[in-house]
């Protein structure tokens, strides 16, 4: 094991490239919905392009885990970022030459590379200590306190610097996080796989994710992730529809993005003195609480509060079904594991995403809020329904 010199230092440096892919991503979900509505021939396909980057990212995903067991998460992730870097040009290039089809392809470019970034918080894990794990996931993912400023104030200052294609310069900035996400790279010394992690006899798949402890944090990740991103995705258009300012829905993304990271400062102190079954049921009430507010009223102080306590439920319940995902699985079995979970959420997420603008046009912000309503209670049934097995059979938890 690295010494806490080393390993803190390693975790920065991941919590840095965690805050420039996320500060790319708020950038591109405020904006990627309104240029594709202005590029697409009808307004219904404006979510199309964020829904191609999330179905990049879930094609991505269990390859990248299995490259990443061959070659070493740093590789992994330097592959990764050579499509970002290209899906960011072709972005920008598609905007001013207002070619939809091409501004959907570099965003499946940019998807690809979020399929090897996404595994900075277990990359984290990697370099940590048992008793820091938790932390260490939770700092890396609080990168994105960084973001929920970066992104939407650099979508702002920049969208009119191409005047006659609104918003190409953002997308062309976006070239600067990921060579700085190269170099800082260079720096991190994460370990390559060990032998036992390459060439040890794994269990067969079906046995580990029938682990109770798998199950509910899968779940309670897709519930987490897919609801999040539900909503954020069809938040701008649906503050659009209520006569409010791309200002007013800048701001609500900020506030969305820090309630989704800022908690991650505390996040993994939380897990490792109520236990991580308590801080994901907390997550999900949060995430009931969104819904009631949303679906409450359409003013600027419901989006506001709304989209912060969606993200707050996203980080208490999420961070915790990543810790205990890593509780479930041996080496030998982690890359397959860890990359079986994000298929199953992000392929949820490219649901969420080609879905989300759909629905909104036809049916509404309200309905969007009411249908995710019981794929929450059922997670927390399920958080409540594992706290207690474990209390009684704690070995339930790892076997």
């Amino acid at each position: 094991m690295l010494d806490n010199k080393m390993m803190r230092r390693n975790v920065g440096i991941l919590a840095l490239c965690q805050a420039l892919m996320m500060s790319a991503m708020t950038l591109i979900m405020p904006t990627s919905v309104l240029i594709g509505a202005t590029l697409a021939d009808e307004r219904h396909w404006a979510t199309v392009p964020l829904a191609f980057m999330f179905l990049g990212m879930l094609i991505a995903t269990f390859p990248a885990s299995m490259l990443m067991q061959r070659i070493g998460r740093r590789a992994g992730f330097l592959i990764g970022l050579m499509f970002a870097t290209v899906g960011a040009g072709l972005a920008a290039y598609a905007i001013v030459n207002r070619e939809f089809e091409l501004f959907c392809f570099s965003f499946w470019l940019i998807g690809t590379f979020n399929g090897f970034g996404h595994y900075y918080r277990f990359a984290a894990a990697d370099v940590a200590s048992e008793g820091y794990r938790s932390r260490a996931i939770a700092w890396v993912m609080a990168g994105g306190v960084v973001a929920a400023i970066v992104g939407p104030n650099l979508a702002k200052f920049t969208r009119e610097i191409v005047p006659t294609a609104p918003f190409a310069a953002s997308y062309a900035s976006l070239l600067f996080f990921y060579l700085v996400s190269m170099v800082l790279l260079r720096f991190a010394s994460i370990p390559q796989p060990t032998l036992e992690e390459q060439r040890g006899v794994p269990r067969p798949l079906m046995r580990i994710v029938t682990q109770p402890s798998f199950f509910v944090a899968v779940f309670s990740a897709v519930v987490a992730y897919g609801s999040m991103n539900f909503l954020m995705t069809a938040t701008p258009l649906a503050m659009a529809d209520c006569g409010l300012s791309f200002d007013d829905t800048v701001l609500v993304i900020q506030w969305h993005v820090l309630g989704m990271f800022a908690p991650a400062f505390v996040t993994g102190h939380l897990i490792k003195r109520f236990g991580v079954t308590i801080i994901m049921a907390i997550g999900g009430l949060i995430l009931l609480a969104c819904g009631v507010i949303n679906l409450s009223g359409v003013t600027l102080s419901h989006f506001l509060t709304g989209l912060f306590l969606l993200g707050v439920g996203w980080n208490f319940l999420f961070i915790g079904a990543t810790t205990l995902v890593t509780e479930a699985y041996r080496p030998p079995e982690k890359a397959k594991t860890q990359g079986f979970n994000d298929v199953l959420v992000f392929g949820t997420v490219t649901i969420t995403a080609l879905s989300s603008g759909y629905l909104h046009e036809y049916y509404g912000w309200q309905l969007l809020n009411i249908a995710l309503l019981p794929f929450v209670v059922l997670a927390i049934i399920a958080i409540v329904w594992l706290h207690r097995s474990r209390l009684s059979t704690p070995a339930v938890a790892i076997s």
